[in-house]
């Protein structure tokens, strides 16, 4: 492999992985919020109980994958600097900015809201305790929306001028609303929910084909997994169709290798445009990673829309076969979203920035040898996370509410002085 095929391998595989650690953060968190505020807010001390435990169980399973996850984004700094410099040098007045705020979204904001929740339980009262895991989800969407926007400008570079070699930023506006980042943005964030509500789900019928005694608790999480899924996974076809004009605008090779014809005219065209050169991307790979996620998303919309039908007839929790095979398609949701993200990154080749760098160009000076050692390492360390994760995430999922451990110990909000219990006073926060 050349040094640029390592380069490409890498980052690729490094991507992949963590894109599985975000989608699955994305999706839970709201899910989470709403099941937090339903608890706080439910006068009826039983259903409150059952709420609270339903929070702390789905709560315990997200702050695993984020801690976890958040590994591998730091790890993925560092190939920008190692394997991409000429990106750097060229799009790092205009990519640098929307990244470094990202950045600070999430390990700033979103991580500090995060920790303020974990640790607030018996400590906070329950309207600043459900503000912040709200605050926890805002932050997270906020990130994605940062890290679309640069990586809208690689898509489709827009607002910048080029001076000297390198681009600048003109209309930071022209930036914000690319609508190759926004319509991705709303796609992303319904396949997000898409997962998200086919994890509980699964999670919540393999709890019923063991015969579990937590009926109303895995009874709501079924039902709230699948109205989700069900919903968002409707929607998702619907905003991913919405991107098919944005691409034959904006990336008309993307265009003609997903509709199988043009390909040799678009050819010629970007010849005559950018000289000589082989600007057809992998066209087996773009293909078929399309057709992945069309098939598996639309199997999965099937699904949810059937899963909600057997749901009303209570046949997923009485049937053990069909608990089971909600449990089965977990992975099908994550296996459609690296489909669409190989669509999205490697159609575009070859450039890293459309029509203005390619991948060649963009690639750092560094031997072959110490790219065959870092993409090794960095693929194990990826690797070993991933495993970390969900050997953790399968654990702690089968122990049950009984093995959550989050906010273990610790009085219910309604109990602290001033809180504000079922008689509808505001809480007042104890710090």
């Amino acid at each position: 492999m050349s040094a640029a095929d390592l380069a490409r391998l890498q980052f690729a595989a490094t991507t992949s992985v963590h894109w599985l650690f975000v989608i699955l953060t994305m999706g839970l968190v709201p899910i989470v919020a709403i099941m937090h505020t339903r608890a706080a807010y439910t006068r009826d001390p039983a259903t409150r109980a059952v709420r609270e435990r339903m929070t702390r169980f789905w709560g315990q399973l997200y702050v695993i994958n984020y801690a976890v996850g958040i590994v591998t984004g730091l790890v993925m700094e560092f190939q920008f600097g190692l394997s991409w410099s000429g990106l750097s040098k060229f799009a790092g007045n205009v990519f640098g900015a929307p990244l470094a705020l990202e950045t600070l979204i999430a390990f700033f904001a979103e991580s500090t809201f995060l920790g303020m929740w974990i640790f607030g339980w018996g400590r906070l009262g329950r309207g600043v305790h459900v503000t912040l895991i709200w605050l926890v989800a805002l932050t997270a969407y906020a990130s994605a929306f940062w890290i679309l926007v640069a990586n809208g400008f690689l898509q489709h570079p827009v607002g910048y001028e080029v001076r000297d070699g390198a681009a600048y930023l003109t209309d930071f506006g022209a930036l914000l609303t690319n609508a190759n980042a926004l319509v991705a943005l709303g796609h992303l964030a319904l396949a997000a929910l898409t997962t998200g509500g086919m994890f509980v789900a699964g999670i919540s019928a393999w709890h019923f084909a063991k015969g579990t005694r937590e009926t109303a608790l895995f009874r709501s999480s079924l039902r709230l997994g699948v109205w989700i899924s069900m919903s968002a996974s409707f929607f998702v076809i619907i905003v991913g169709n919405l991107q098919i004009p944005v691409i034959e605008r904006t990336q008309p090779m993307k265009a003609a290798l997903l509709k199988g014809g043009g390909v040799a005219e678009e050819q010629a065209r970007l010849v005559a445009q950018h000289g000589p050169g082989d600007y057809v991307p992998w066209q087996g790979w773009v293909r078929n990673s399309m057709d992945l996620m069309t098939i598996l998303g639309n199997t999965v919309s099937t699904i949810t829309f059937v899963a909600a039908f057997l749901l009303l007839k209570d046949l997923l929790v009485r049937k053990r076969w069909l608990a089971y095979f909600m449990t089965a398609i977990i992975p099908l949701p994550f296996i459609a979203s690296v489909g669409g993200w190989v669509v999205r990154e490697v159609g575009r080749q070859p450039w890293l920035v459309y029509g203005e760098l390619t991948v060649e160009d963009a690639l750092s000076n560094v031997g072959r040898g110490s790219l065959m050692v870092s993409c090794v390492v960095f693929i194990a360390i990826f690797t070993a996370l991933a495993v970390t994760n969900w050997t953790l995430i399968t654990r702690f999922a089968r122990r049950g509410p009984d093995g959550a451990q989050l906010g273990a110990g610790e009085p219910p909000a309604d109990d602290l002085p001033g809180a504000g219990g079922s008689d509808g006073k505001q809480p007042v926060p104890v710090f």
